[in-house]
């Protein structure tokens, strides 16, 4: 008999337990759930829309992060029905297809970020000819838009980190530069703009070989880091703009032992090349946050659908009391120059705060 009234004391203790354990993990859940925010909408929207974000490709990181942007629009704005797609690898006509899938289904606005700009121009024009709302990101050439909307100045961006590349290499020595794609015009962009800056002002510094053709591999950019360690045994320094080109090259200058010798800056995320940065074989990476670019930029779409944008900005002006958006950290204050609109949202990033980042 005491044996039977001891189990069920402990089983009603086990009971206790196990509610307790589950009214915690309410209270955490609540706690995380109030914790959260989305940038928050900054107007209200009269129609019902959806808007398709196509990017190069899926299952990166960076395009990872911009997913979190677009759901957090739909959060924001809950009559709009947003989503993101994108071709499983960086290929052009891939995208393109996704596209004109997308079109067929009806969507009211799509936000694209090109893999090759010139080749998505005819689907754009064929969007826009339906009464879809284009925008673009990361493609200032970009024709067949409403808007294209960047993070920052490109070539602003591109002397940025050649001055860091500069610094690190005490002004002197050879280096050479990464791109996803000969054709990305925002990489080329950079690149460009670093290398005639770095002509001007570091005459000590040679830029050897030519642009390194990434297609937004780490491994790509590994093998062929390997290559040019020796081609050119006196490199010294390495400059990237697909956010995973410094992992490949630091991956290969740390396998080498020349993390003291090799200067790495570039775009990438702290996510994806944090632990490289803290022994030492990528030195700094730039970048701006995807998830609000990717919010900007479905921001405007939602702004073009809707008519309520400054009738200065559809003629490529700035309103004279500016424009910007208050919700969006980095593009607060806008400028613009026919259909491009820049923000200033970069963020630097050394084994000083890498931490500070969790994606």
């Amino acid at each position: 008999m005491f044996r039977m009234h001891r189990l069920f004391v402990l089983s009603i203790l086990l009971v206790v337990l196990l509610s307790l354990s589950a009214f915690v993990g309410l209270a955490q859940d609540e706690e995380e759930e109030e914790e959260f925010t989305t940038p928050g909408a900054l107007f209200e929207v009269e129609g019902e829309y959806t808007m398709a974000t196509v990017v190069k490709l899926t299952g990166i990181a960076w395009f990872d992060r911009m997913e979190t942007g677009i759901a957090w629009l739909g959060e924001d704005y809950p009559t709009v029905t947003a989503f993101q797609q994108g071709p499983a690898q960086a290929d052009a006509a891939l995208q393109v297809q996704v596209i004109e899938d997308l079109l067929a289904q009806g969507v009211d606005a799509v936000c694209v970020v090109p893999f090759q700009p010139e080749t998505v121009e005819s689907v754009l024009a064929r969007a826009m000819e339906e009464g879809v709302v284009v925008i673009t990101h990361e493609a200032s050439n970009q024709e067949n838009v409403d808007f294209d909307i960047e993070a920052f100045d490109n070539a602003g961006y591109g002397i940025h980190l050649m001055e860091h590349l500069a610094e690190r290499m005490d002004y002197e020595g050879e280096y050479t530069v990464f791109v996803g794609s000969l054709t990305s015009q925002t990489h080329n962009e950079w690149v460009d703009a670093a290398i005639e800056f770095q002509r001007e002002n570091y005459p000590d510094m040679t830029f050897v070989g030519d642009k390194n053709e990434s297609f937004d591999d780490p491994q790509v950019a590994y093998e062929r880091m390997q290559e040019l360690l020796i081609a050119y045994p006196n490199l010294r320094g390495v400059q990237g703009s697909a956010s995973t080109d410094v992992v490949g090259v630091g991956q290969a200058v740390e396998e080498a032992g020349l993390e003291d010798v090799i200067s790495v800056v570039g775009t990438s995320l702290p996510s994806i090349s944090r632990d490289l940065i803290n022994t030492g074989a990528v030195d700094l990476i730039s970048f701006w946050d995807p998830a609000l670019a990717g919010y900007a930029c479905n921001q405007v779409a939602l702004m073009v659908l809707e008519g309520t944008l400054p009738e200065e900005l559809l003629e490529g002006e700035l309103p004279e009391d500016g424009f910007g958006f208050e919700n969006i950290p980095g593009y607060e204050e806008m400028t613009i120059d026919g259909s491009v609109l820049f923000g200033q949202a970069w963020v630097d990033v050394t084994i000083d705060n890498v931490d500070d980042w969790d994606f």
